[in-house]
């Protein structure tokens, strides 16, 4: 059996502090896993550019001059995270055989991508890697994060407690995904759905070489929702319910006023009525809100926008490199 040729896929988002120190780590894993005949001598790191306004893609350039091993594409403009490992992942899906998505910061430990071949190796499509521990986190950030997992859980959603984009996916997994159109990209979500056999492997995530963190709260909470909101009919469920349960209170309210009336106890005041008003109006607005975000979430669907635009290459394929799905 022939070696696999594995592709290895990291989003970029004004990187230059980091690219040129992380890329040659990325090249010297790929010379260690093919000189242990795990894969093929054809396997390509392969950057994708989400619309930096910095010197990234012109990096990612001269690395792909400098060595074959390097290939990059760079999107139109800046269209998030997701959909950046998204268009490496269809980009390489007709190229490989198997491929792995890392981020470029050099936080993901890149030496679990030979346990990660060692488990594609032993039949396994698709491996997610799990933090061990998240020591280098705050206790803010790893507090939310975890109580997002198990959040998700809770509403049905299909997710690896502990995982984020640091996954393989073979070739073939990958075109059985390319028939996932959705527009709200919530990756970890939704790779589970596809199937196949999988497994994990746990690696210790480190401090960023350089650079600063792109994903700030407003990101990290944006994505959740999208997790959330994606994935998940739970909350439009609970709206159901919670409206449910106020309306029968609210019954039971009104019996109370009009015995209350009969019996001549009935005091004015403005007080409770404020009250009532305030929950009630503010209760709908909560509810409005949670529906529009869905109603919100079914217009982006059924505009049918591309996902991601592909402006540039660093090799010519014979593709017709403006659009794709």
């Amino acid at each position: 059996m022939a070696a696999p040729i594995l592709y290895i896929v990291i989003p970029c988002y004004n990187e230059e502090a980091v690219l040129p120190i992380t890329a040659p780590l990325f090249r010297e894993k790929l010379r260690q896993l093919t000189e242990a005949g795990k894969i093929s001598g054809d396997s390509r790191i392969l950057f994708v550019n989400d619309g930096s306004r910095d010197r990234t893609w012109p990096i990612i350039c001269d690395l792909a001059q400098q060595d074959p091993h390097f290939i990059g594409i760079a999107q139109s403009r800046n269209r998030g995270h997701q959909a950046a490992v998204l268009a490496g992942l269809m980009e390489a899906k007709d190229r490989c055989d198997v491929t792995i998505s890392i981020d470029c910061d050099g936080q993901d430990d890149i030496n679990a991508m030979d346990r990660m071949i060692d488990e594609y190796l032993g039949g396994c499509e698709i491996v997610y890697g799990v933090r061990s521990k998240r020591d280098t986190d705050t206790f803010f950030k790893r507090f939310t994060a975890e109580g997002f997992y198990k959040l998700l859980a809770w509403m049905g959603v299909e997710v690896v407690f502990n995982h984020a984009d640091y996954r393989l996916i073979s070739s073939r997994a990958l075109k059985e995904f390319a028939n996932f159109k959705e527009v709200n990209l919530y990756l970890r979500g939704m790779v589970p759905l596809v199937g196949f056999k999988s497994t994990s492997v746990s690696y210790e995530r480190h401090e960023r070489i350089a650079g600063e963190s792109h994903y700030p709260l407003r990101k990290m909470l944006a994505l959740a929702f999208d997790g959330i909101t994606s994935l998940s009919v739970k909350p439009i469920r609970m709206v159901f319910f919670a409206g449910l349960i106020i309306m029968l209170l609210s019954f039971i309210g009104i019996l109370w006023a009009v015995v209350a009336a009969f019996m001549g106890k009935s005091v004015a005041g403005w007080a409770s009525l404020a009250c009532i008003v305030c929950f009630m109006g503010g209760m709908q607005c909560l509810f409005l809100g949670v529906i529009g975000e869905y109603i919100g979430k079914i217009y982006l669907e059924v505009k049918g926008r591309p996902r991601y635009i592909i402006s540039d290459r660093t090799e010519a394929t014979g593709e017709d490199p403006a659009r794709q799905p």
